[in-house]
């Protein structure tokens, strides 16, 4: 589990690209909603070690969490090769995230 936001963001075109189940998490690591997400989030991906999980630091008129409307902190965008599935904004369940993350990959148990 990565626990630190890369501060360089990919481009959206990059992201639009990445093959099989990714999660894309924006936050800060100042950010108290963040900070109490990670144990969730910890939590549900140790089921789920193939998804690609990436922790982007955002920020005010940074391009990639505007090009998905992020307004909140964390967000967690799940796709599947490219593609928005699902999200989840301020996420407060263990429940929750591993139920995202069964739409995004499946074969997982």
């Amino acid at each position: 589990m990565n626990t630190a936001y890369a501060e360089t963001e990919p481009s959206r075109a990059e992201v639009d690209a990445l093959a099989g189940p990714t999660v894309v998490e924006f936050g800060t690591p100042w950010c108290g909603y963040c900070r109490a997400a990670q144990p969730l989030i910890a939590g549900a991906f140790a089921s789920h070690p193939q998804v690609q999980h990436l922790k982007i630091e955002d920020g005010s008129g940074l391009p990639l969490g505007r090009s998905f409307g992020v307004r909140l902190w964390p967000t967690l965008v799940f796709m599947r090769n490219g593609r928005e599935i699902t999200r989840l904004v301020r996420p407060t369940s263990l429940d929750q995230i591993r139920q995202a993350l069964q739409r995004i990959d499946p074969s997982a148990k």
